[in-house]
């Protein structure tokens, strides 16, 4: 398994459990977990992975990145 394919694995399973455990905000509460323990050169593989297409990501997890890049890009 890649790099990237665990950080796929990962984001998936972080937000499979965030949908259980906050099911009124599942993306915003993965995008925070991502945002609070991944480091950034994870976050920057993710958000790279997504910008390839993110074919593998869940519904959940994709929406949880893109949030993640648009946070980056407005911080600059």
């Amino acid at each position: 398994m890649s790099t990237v394919d665990h950080l796929v694995y990962m984001a998936n399973q972080i937000a499979r459990e965030l949908a259980s455990q906050c099911p009124d905000r599942p993306v915003a509460a993965t995008r925070d977990h991502l945002r609070q323990f991944w480091d950034p050169r994870m976050r920057q593989a993710i958000v790279a992975y997504l910008d390839g297409g993110g074919e593998h990501l869940s519904e959940i997890a994709r929406g949880a990145v893109a949030m993640l890049h648009e946070t980056a890009e407005r911080a600059g």
